[in-house]
């Protein structure tokens, strides 16, 4: 029967308790978001929800084409010339998703005959970039320079390492200054992924290359999204204006796709402004997540220090998380459930995210939730 197969994967996700749901969400919950990336809290700002509205009023409801036929706007260009001048990059290309930008980013820079290194934690869609750009794939141990240098040196051509800058299992931060002086003893360039740094560390929320004195560097690639802390929808390559003109001509996931909706970068234009004014919601969202990772350690619970805004909790098992998870919603808290194969160890956690506008009395209710119906 054509896809019999399918019916046996089930049966297998069903056994080791990894069946997976969707749950739409009402328009005004009444639970206690500890799940979304929301970091900063402008999903719903009333200025960013303005952004997205006069722009659908102005540029209608759709791109209505690639961004290189009608898909660019002069709303596109804006939102390119902001984020790269504020993460201090040199140049910005916008792209209909976080996804795609990785994708873009690593497959046109690794081109036949060269190598890529890429961390053992990195995110799926690194890790697709990985398996479909022409150059070949060694993956190292996370967060490892030496790693890194051991496996540059192997190689002789043009070679690219590849990084998420904070890990969106655990929450860690990658060693970006010794990384990339792995990568420059070797003539190696760095593509990081900033989609959990963006709004959250550097200056004002500049991000992770900014704060590691990386940003704008010749030899750096930075990818954002504009989902998680800018609250809209879509992603970004930052770089050298030479690596964003190569990426106008050669990735796939600009050329080929239908640029991002006139709302959503109108959304993200307005929340970059917003940053930019309100420098303090990147420090409120690491104070939050370092509270909250005080509070539940301090009770007992095994979490991971975070260095930006998510904080992860060990579970005992798949099924544990899963019913943990469960718990928490019923009791009015609605946290992340991260099981295999999302978590590369194997180690199924429960995966609170810090959002900077989260009052005492909301996080101090998130503690006594969680810890109240540990397994």
């Amino acid at each position: 029967m054509a896809f019999g197969w399918i019916d046996e994967q089930a049966a297998a996700r069903r056994r080791a308790g990894l069946v997976r749901t969707l749950r739409p969400r009402p328009a005004d919950s009444p639970l206690l978001d500890l799940a979304s990336n929301d970091y900063l809290g402008l999903a719903r700002h009333p200025e960013v929800v303005a952004g997205a509205a006069a722009a659908a009023r102005t540029w209608g409801a759709g791109a209505t084409g690639s961004r290189l036929v009608t898909g660019t706007t002069e709303l596109h260009t804006e939102l390119e010339r902001e984020l790269a001048d504020f993460c201090g990059f040199e140049a910005a290309l916008v792209f209909s998703s976080g996804y795609a930008a990785n994708l873009a980013a690593v497959t046109a820079l690794a081109p036949h005959g060269s190598l890529i290194v890429s961390d053992a934690g990195n995110h799926a869609s690194l890790i697709d970039g990985c398996r479909l750009a022409r150059g070949t794939t060694q993956v190292v141990a996370h967060a490892d320079p030496d790693a890194l240098r051991k496996a540059l040196g192997t190689h002789e051509g043009p070679a690219v390492a590849v990084s998420d800058t904070v890990f969106s299992v655990d929450g860690d931060a990658a060693p970006l200054a010794g990384l990339a002086g792995a990568c420059r003893e070797h003539g190696a360039g760095l593509v990081v992924d900033d989609a959990h740094g963006l709004g959250v560390l550097g200056a004002g929320g500049r991000g992770a290359p900014h704060a590691a004195g990386l940003a704008g560097a010749d030899d750096v690639v930075a990818t954002v999204t504009l989902s998680k802390s800018l609250g809209s929808q879509g992603g970004a390559v930052l770089g050298p204006a030479r690596v964003v003109e190569h990426l106008v001509n050669a990735a796939r996931t600009f050329i080929f796709d239908t640029g991002l909706a006139p709302a959503a970068a109108g959304a993200a234009l307005a929340a970059l402004r917003l940053l930019g004014r309100e420098p303090e919601r990147a420090a409120r969202a690491r104070e939050v997540a370092t509270g909250l990772h005080a509070r539940l350690t301090a009770a007992g619970l095994e979490a991971v220090r975070p260095d930006a805004a998510v904080v992860s909790v060990r579970a005992p098992s798949p099924e544990e998380a899963v019913q943990w998870a469960a718990d928490c919603r019923a009791a009015g808290l609605l946290v992340g459930c991260f099981r295999p194969p999302s978590v590369p160890d194997g180690i199924s956690r429960l995966r609170l995210t810090a959002r900077a506008d989260l009052s005492e009395e909301q996080i101090e209710r998130a503690v006594l939730v969680i810890c109240g119906t540990r397994p």
